[in-house]
């Protein structure tokens, strides 16, 4: 096993999640009765360049093109997220009516709509074929491919180069990098810039989100690994940014060597990384200790919730809350069933535990005592929502970074 950025085979494994299916590998009924694939998820570090990574890779064909179910515009909270997101780059870097946005992974399109309410051109990029087609509906112009160089050279034969492409959750995907800058640095315009958006390993360390942990993420990304990539490209981060979405992401700008004035925003987070240790096995050896007890409390919690005969459903059925349930062996003889907004996973079963999902309406009508929250990132949008529940009676359960019961 190499490095996916230094290529190096000085990898060290820390964490340890159990072999488990794809997060996003919702069953049908006729499914149940076939066999359930699942891969280990161990998660590594490299010595060399600090590249926290996947030791397994699952090919990208298994997981984005068959009936993908993430559609990125199911929260207001994240539609809100993305619209300003795409005003902030178009002020910032004074984008034309002419200047063409890429956005890789697109999903249906949603960061890319709020740049076509700012007035530049819009292109997705999305190999799922089912979600590239919502988007298509909607408006958004959309390549159904995978992000490769003949996507790129059909790109600037028929629409030209771009000046920003993004990848906002999607570059934690990648398993070929290299290919990928290399498509990148052919694509952009002079001065372009591409901008990442994804979790941060310090904050998914700090805050126990393990279960961000799933076969999509390949990678766990941070300022260290990342500028020893993108330096063998002569390209450099030159500024970043903090956002709060999913529990804590960073913004980074990416543009050519010297393109672009480094940031003491950078500086100060570079220096930070240090202070924290971020990259100590120790540090990630105790986070995984960590791991194994939030699992153990939880399973406490739910376990004895359940010996007073107390009734549990999941709210929300988000990749990140297959994690939990696969790692913490969480399936329906603890919870009747997970409810959600997505009709993509609405009359499906949760992958590995086979938990049956049901409509947002089926809280009120069944009224569960308990809720757990699996969708922790929106907690405050999903509470409001569904006030009526609590207002009934029922309790919210959040599982990280400890499992608490709102009360």
């Amino acid at each position: 096993m190499k490095c996916r950025i230094c290529k190096k085979e000085d990898l060290v494994k820390f964490l340890d999640l159990g072999f488990t299916p794809p997060a996003d590998g919702f069953l049908t009924v006729k499914e149940l009765d076939e066999p359930e694939v699942h891969y280990p998820l161990e998660v590594f570090i490299c010595q060399e360049c600090s590249l926290v990574q996947l030791g397994y890779v699952v090919p990208p064909e298994i997981l984005f093109q068959k009936d993908y179910p993430y559609e990125s515009s199911m929260t207001q909270t994240g539609k809100q997220h993305f619209y300003g997101f795409a005003r902030k780059v178009v002020a910032d870097f004074s984008l034309e009516p002419r200047d063409l946005v890429v956005d890789i992974g697109s999903n249906v399109g949603v960061l890319l709509q709020g740049f076509k309410n700012e007035g530049v051109r819009v292109l997705g990029v999305e190999p799922a074929k089912n979600i590239s087609m919502i988007a298509q509906e909607s408006g958004i112009d959309t390549l159904n491919e995978f992000f490769n160089a003949p996507a790129v050279e059909h790109i600037k034969r028929t629409r030209g180069k771009a000046k920003v492409i993004t990848a906002s959750n999607v570059f934690a995907h990648v398993d070929d990098l290299y290919s990928f800058v290399r498509n990148l640095d052919s694509l952009l315009t002079k001065k372009g810039i591409f901008i990442i958006e994804a979790p941060y390993l310090a904050t998914l360390l700090d805050n126990l989100e393990y279960d961000t942990i799933y076969h999509e993420h390949l990678s766990y990304l941070s300022i260290k690994p990342l500028n020893y990539l993108f330096r063998k490209f002569k390209m450099e981060i030159f500024d970043i940014q903090e956002v709060g979405i999913h529990g804590g992401s960073l913004r980074y700008f990416v543009s050519r060597k010297g393109d672009y004035k480094i940031s003491a925003a950078l500086r100060k987070l570079i220096t930070l990384e240090n202070k924290k240790k971020l990259y100590s096995l120790s540090r990630l050896r105790t986070f995984s200790r960590d791991v194994e007890k939030n699992r153990a409390d939880l399973h406490w919690m739910l376990q004895s919730l359940k010996k007073k005969s107390k009734r549990i459903v999941g709210v929300s059925a988000p990749a990140k809350g297959m994690t939990l349930l696969n790692y913490c062996r969480i399936g329906p003889e603890i919870l009747d069933f997970v409810t959600e907004k997505s009709t993509l996973k609405i009359g499906k079963f949760t992958p590995g535990t086979h938990i049956p999902v049901l409509p947002d309406s089926a809280l009120l009508r069944h009224k569960p005592d308990y809720a757990l929250l699996l969708a922790w990132n929106f907690a405050p949008e999903i509470m409001r929502n569904l006030k009526s529940y609590q207002a009934a009676g029922g309790r919210f359960i959040i599982p990280v970074p400890r499992p608490h019961i709102v009360r």
